[in-house]
């Protein structure tokens, strides 16, 4: 391996990329097709979320449906990203993510002229399907392509755009929807999608691996049963109750397949989909956590955070959406830091340091927070939030793929997406009932003197009682006040338990946190690309 930036990895030319090594230019290519692709995934998470009402008036179906419109793709995703990304690894990491483009892209068109509410769902099921591939295979085509030297910065990258696209693709739909109509929210993963296909087939040599064993099928399917079950049940269980027998149920299915997957994967050995005894070693293990506790602070950040903007400041959706962008900004900026500071201050510095300093955002926002000064009240908060979140989130991708042969990189790649989809559900759903709860309490006491018609209303959340505001009569203004300074105090006790879930964190890391890869990984990286081949 070349120890030159100006060179790369020697690969075999054969896939029509010309040429034996792959230079810096070739390089950035890649890294734009990767980064491209993965863009269109993340911005199809969010992008449907502004557009909710208009959905279910243009096909005349119930809120419960629109809901399943936008979670069926993230439970497709999350469930297939481990077995896909596997395959990806014998199959090749080219063909894989060119017809995993075809088929998000050609999804996504049918999405976008879909006449009824069953032709979406399953367009979005098609396209969770092709993201599942996506991703895994983008951050593989990094791991196992870019020199040593390169690939730390590439994957911070990939980290930002990660983090960070899923609030400019939130802007971006917010805008379509307000300038033109929620149907051409589907233009932008498609156009992304076509530059990210072109620049594949130009660029992007081919890897896979060379395996003696055949493929954990049972495996594979043990854990599309598992990871489907729990997210399902993460989804619905803040709309159907999480004593309802559907919750309960999806619960205990996940957590029996997943401890069933568990013991089979200990048995398999050597050709297991995912040798769990490597949870015991600390990147792997402090690295997943991370991702689990930083995306889904983030997440739920964002659930109760647009209300606040739109229900307790007024705001539109667009400037809803425009006022996070701080937050991306400085997200991608320290993604592009990272990979710096972890070379000079080792991998467990710069992760402590930014769950500290999301730990700092999240008790800014908490004690700022105020319906007077609005948006300047949690500007501090967001932006110290967003630069935590990048520091973090970089070592933490990297210690994963570190801890997994090279050859098995779209297993990492994977594995690292599955804990961002957990963390995503696991903190929306907490978050949203602390703050549902918290909402509740705070209102109850507040509510004398409030029409019983207006008053029973605004229990339910802070929508139902703006809208219930005019049957108050005389008391309409004193209820929006009381609604939006209970919906703060909801938000502040939400803050305060993701303060705590971050200060747990640190401590884990400052203890248990990666530092320098092991000579064990060292060593299975260089057997594992040994046998990687190229197209």
């Amino acid at each position: 391996m070349s120890t030159n930036p100006e060179q790369a990895v020697s690969v075999d030319g054969s896939d029509g990329g010309g040429g034996g090594v792959l230079d810096a230019r070739r390089l950035r290519v890649i890294l734009v097709a990767v980064s491209m692709a993965l863009m269109a995934v993340i911005a199809s998470v969010s992008g449907l979320n502004v557009a909710q009402t208009e959905m279910a008036v243009d096909f005349e179906t119930s809120q419960s449906t629109v809901l399943w419109i936008i979670n069926i793709y993230t439970l497709a995703l999350a469930a297939l990203l481990l077995p896909l990304g596997a395959i990806g690894d014998r199959v090749g990491r080219k063909p894989m993510l060119i017809g995993s483009l075809l088929v998000f892209g050609v999804s996504n068109v049918v999405a976008a002229f879909a006449p009824s509410a069953g032709v979406m769902i399953g367009a979005r099921v098609a396209s969770g399907v092709g993201a599942a591939t996506i991703m895994p295979i983008t951050l593989a085509v990094i791991t196992s392509t870019f020199p040593e030297e390169r690939r730390g910065k590439a994957i911070g990258v990939w980290t930002g755009v990660a983090g960070g696209g899923g609030i400019l693709g939130m802007f971006l739909s917010a805008f379509l929807v307000d300038v033109a109509d929620w149907r051409w929210l589907f233009a932008l993963p498609i156009v992304l999608v076509v530059v990210a296909l072109a620049l594949t087939l130009k660029s992007v040599p081919n890897s896979h691996e060379r395996s003696g064993h055949r493929f954990d099928t049972t495996g594979a399917l043990i854990s599309v049963v598992s990871v489907a079950a729990l997210i399902f049940c993460l989804q619905e269980g803040p709309d159907r109750g999480w004593t309802s027998g559907l919750t309960v149920a999806s619960l205990v299915v996940g957590l029996v397949v997943g401890a069933v997957f568990v013991v089979w994967e200990l048995r398999r050995r050597d050709a297991s989909l995912l040798d769990v005894r490597l949870f015991k070693e600390r990147g792997l293990g402090g690295g997943s956590i991370t991702l689990v506790v930083v995306f889904g602070v983030q997440s739920g950040i964002f659930v109760v955070l647009f209300p606040f903007l739109q229900a307790v400041l007024d705001w539109s959706a667009l400037l809803s959406a425009a006022s996070l962008m701080p937050m991306a900004v400085t997200m991608m900026m320290a993604s592009g830091l990272a990979p710096r500071l972890s070379v000079q201050a080792g991998p467990r510095a710069t992760m402590s340091a930014g769950i500290a300093l999301t730990g700092v955002g999240l008790a800014l926002i908490a004690l700022l927070v105020s319906v007077e000064n609005g948006y300047l009240s949690i500007l501090p908060g967001i932006v110290v939030m967003g630069f935590g979140m990048g520091l973090a989130m970089v070592p933490s991708t990297e210690a994963i793929t570190l801890a997994l042969p090279r050859e098995k990189q779209g297993v990492a790649s994977a594995l690292n997406d599955v804990t961002r989809e957990f963390g995503t559900a696991l903190g929306i759903a907490m978050l949203g009932a602390i703050l549902s709860a918290g909402y509740s309490n705070a209102i109850d006491d507040k509510l004398d003197g409030i029409p019983e018609q207006a008053a029973d209303p605004a229990r339910e959340g802070i929508a139902t009682a703006l809208e219930a505001s005019p049957n108050a009569g005389s008391s309409a203004n004193d209820l929006i006040d009381i609604a939006r300074q209970s919906y703060i105090d909801g938000w502040q006790q939400a803050l305060w338990v993701g303060t705590a879930v971050m200060a747990v964190l640190f401590v884990y890391i400052i203890l248990r946190g990666p530092n320098t890869p092991t000579p064990t990984t060292t060593e299975n990286q260089a057997e594992g690309a040994e046998k990687v081949a190229a197209g």
